[in-house]
């Protein structure tokens, strides 16, 4: 099952490259009208090896569940400097383990509130969020609060 849907997927993106390909070589042709074929040929591979190369270009993978958790987080959080303020918070409070408890603090984001014990890692984000929001404005404000002071 596993080989044909893979045979599927690639059949439709070869479909494509071929769509491109021949759209990108009508018009190159109609554009370098009387230009010799083996030009015109030798466009279309390179157009063509172009196309295999971004289309072969597999996306970064998360290796292990916390990194899932930052990968989540980072698509919360856009800005690479305050991203990297929540990670090294984060890395410090609860090395992204949802599971974490520090006394009455539970979860990634060691937040004093029993709910958290059942939620998981990907919600545990979202309310560390919305609370950092709420009381620093921003994490690398919660990260340097967290620096002088030893939590946050």
């Amino acid at each position: 099952m596993h080989v044909h849907n893979l045979w599927t997927t690639r059949q439709s993106t070869a479909q494509v490259i071929h769509i491109l390909v021949s759209n990108l070589t009508h018009r190159l042709a109609s554009i370098l009208a009387g230009e010799p074929l083996r030009r015109i040929a030798r466009r279309r591979c390179l157009v063509l090896v172009g196309v295999l190369c971004i289309v072969s270009t597999t996306p970064a993978e998360a290796i292990t569940k916390s990194d899932q958790y930052k990968l989540y987080a980072h698509s919360r959080i856009i800005d690479a400097k305050e991203y990297r303020c929540l990670e090294l918070l984060w890395n410090r409070e609860s090395m992204w383990n949802p599971a974490a408890r520090n006394g009455s603090h539970w979860g990634i984001p060691q937040l004093r509130n029993d709910k958290l014990r059942s939620m998981d890692g990907y919600t545990q984000i979202d309310w560390g969020l919305r609370y950092l929001q709420s009381r620093y404005k921003t994490p690398c404000r919660a990260w340097a609060f967290f620096q002088a002071n030893g939590y946050s």
